[in-house]
C-alpha cells in the first residue's frame, strides 16, 4: 500500500478533526472509533465513512476490526490531530513573532533618527523601550537569577513538619482560618 492521493489524505486529515472534535466533546473512545469506521455494519450511523477505520478490510469484503484496534485508531487519530494543531500554532507564532518584529524596526528606526539627529530625550526613551521590547520578543535578555536565603542572608532551612504544625503556621498567617 502506497501513499494515499490528495483526495485520501484530505479525507484522512477530516477523520482525525472529526475524532478530535469527538473528543473534546466528551466522547468515548470506542463511540468515535464507531463512528468513524468505514465498513456499514460496524458504523453506528451506518454509513460507510470516507477513509474510516478498517478501510482496507472493508474493501477486501473481511470483518471490521475489533473493538480494541479501533479504540487504538482513534487515540492515534486523535494525537495526530493535536500534533498537526501545534505544528499550525507553532507556525502561526513564528509569523507573528517576525511581523512584530518587522514592526518594532520601522518604529525603532523614526524613534532612533530623532533620538540622534535631534538629541531629544524622548525618542531616546522611546528608542530604549523599543529595544526592550525586541530584546525580550526574541529572547535576547539573559535569564535573572534568583536565590532564596534564609535569615541573615544565611541558608533556608528546610524542616519536616507534622500536619497539626502546618495548620497552626495557616491559621498564624490567614485571618480567615483562625
Amino acid at each position: 500500500m502506497g501513499r494515499p492521493d490528495k483526495a485520501a489524505r484530505a479525507a484522512i486529515a477530516r477523520r482525525r478533526s472529526d475524532a478530535l472534535d469527538l473528543r473534546l466533546a466528551g466522547v468515548d473512545w470506542l463511540t468515535i472509533a464507531r463512528k468513524l469506521v468505514a465498513d456499514l455494519a460496524a458504523n453506528s450511523d451506518g454509513i460507510a465513512y470516507p477513509q474510516g477505520y478498517g478501510i482496507e478490510r472493508y474493501r477486501k469484503k473481511q470483518d471490521p476490526p475489533s473493538d480494541e484496534a479501533l479504540i487504538h485508531a482513534a487515540c492515534r487519530d486523535v494525537r495526530q490531530a493535536l500534533a498537526d494543531r501545534r505544528a499550525e500554532l507553532a507556525d502561526d507564532v513564528d509569523e507573528l513573532r517576525a511581523l512584530e518584529e518587522d514592526r518594532l524596526d520601522r518604529l525603532f528606526f523614526v524613534a532612533y533618527k530623532k533620538a540622534v539627529r535631534d538629541q531629544d530625550l524622548a525618542a531616546i526613551d522611546r528608542t530604549l523601550r523599543i529595544m526592550e521590547r525586541r530584546a525580550r520578543l526574541l529572547g535576547l535578555d539573559m535569564p535573572v537569577r534568583t536565590e532564596l536565603s534564609g535569615p541573615d542572608g544565611g541558608p533556608v532551612q528546610v524542616e519536616n513538619a507534622t500536619v497539626d504544625e502546618l495548620e497552626k503556621l495557616i491559621a498564624l498567617t490567614d485571618p480567615d482560618t483562625g
